[in-house]
């Protein structure tokens, strides 16, 4: 559990991190002065001053800032705050944090693919990669290793002939032919009904398993496919639960280092999958118009474009105020029902 709770702690603070430098490195490029850079909430943990910024560390690892010149009333003249940049400029330090975890995720899915490897079946054979635990094929007798050669006496060479076998004998005795090092044999037993796909037989066994890795073309188009993918896929359960045709399911941090454990025992590549799905979600929420973040300011800066003039600094700073407190409610309750569901399990 400690492990699971440093592991989740670097995750996190890695994509805050990267967030916040999207924010920062835009900020420079526009001439902005920045006072400081921090990673985290509450009381500093460890503080630099490099120039005239002041790099910090803060307790809470659930967040971060760039605190720019010209944001408090009394620098609202300083020729380099954020104000007084063109707003094209300060559109792009605001985009930049969210854009910024965004191309973190496609990062990680083309490390996956072009480095780590993906673990592909092997379909072109009939050796058992995986025996699971509560399933007939367990309960028979079958053990990892295992090839499988014939069905009812029907000859399998690969996987999907076995697959397709299985499944024709929901609740049928059934024979398989097995050929464990140099000994062949038989196995008697019936395949369940799958809760998946009811009406078809199940036995609960999975093929071996190969790490394939991309070459760095193919595998930076699949970063980009993958995330892509996976964008279409949240953007979709966003839209089922705001118009109610789907229950509202958010995940808070105690549910995210839940699953991050899970995926740090299950190998790299899922944590790296799991780190990239991460990274996207923060891009993609950040960019939601919600007050306190960063697409509700983006809001903020195009009705300044539509009317040609600011709204006012005062009532902009009390609805990110209000939104900001609505967040830490809303992390909160979410935090609660992640508790209640690991209780439950």
């Amino acid at each position: 559990m400690a492990m699971t709770v440093v592991i989740s702690a670097l995750v996190f603070g890695l994509l805050i991190l990267f967030h916040e430098l999207g924010h920062f490195l835009a900020a420079r490029k526009a001439g902005v002065r920045v006072h400081e850079f921090a990673v985290g909430f509450g009381p500093p943990l460890l503080s630099l001053r490099r120039g005239e910024t002041r790099y910090s560390l803060r307790i809470v690892p659930l967040g971060g800032f760039v605190r720019m010149a010209g944001m408090e009333p009394e620098e609202a003249d300083d020729p380099r705050g954020f104000p007084q940049r063109p707003l094209g400029s300060r559109i792009a330090v605001i985009a930049s944090g969210p854009l910024m975890n965004l191309l973190v995720a496609v990062a990680l899915f083309t490390l996956v693919f072009g480095v780590v490897g993906v673990s592909l079946p092997r379909v072109d054979q009939t050796v058992l990669g995986e025996v699971l635990p509560g399933h007939p094929a367990k309960a028979a007798g079958l053990r990892p290793g295992d090839r499988v050669v014939a069905v009812d006496g029907i000859p399998v060479t690969d996987w999907r002939q076995l697959v397709s076998l299985v499944q024709e004998r929901p609740g049928q005795e059934t024979v398989l032919e097995v050929e464990r090092q140099d000994h062949r044999l038989v196995i008697r037993l019936v395949p369940e009904e799958s809760r998946e796909f009811p009406g078809r037989g199940f036995i609960g066994v999975a093929p071996v398993t190969v790490l394939e890795r991309l070459p760095l073309p193919q595998a930076i188009a699949s970063g980009f496919l993958y995330a892509w993918q996976l964008t279409v896929v949240v953007l979709k359960a966003l839209g089922g639960m705001l118009t109610g045709r789907q229950p509202v399911d958010l995940m808070g941090p105690v549910g995210a280092v839940v699953f991050i454990g899970q995926a740090t025992r299950a190998g790299l590549e899922n944590l790296m999958r799991l780190a990239g799905f991460l990274s996207l979600n923060i891009g993609l929420f950040n960019l939601l118009p919600i007050p306190a973040l960063d697409g509700s300011r983006l809001v903020f800066l195009g009705l300044e474009g539509v009317r040609g003039r600011p709204v006012d600094p005062e009532k902009e700073n009390l609805i990110h105020f209000v939104g900001f407190a609505l967040l830490l409610l809303l992390i909160v309750v979410v935090t609660y029902r992640d508790i209640l569901r690991l209780d439950a399990s």
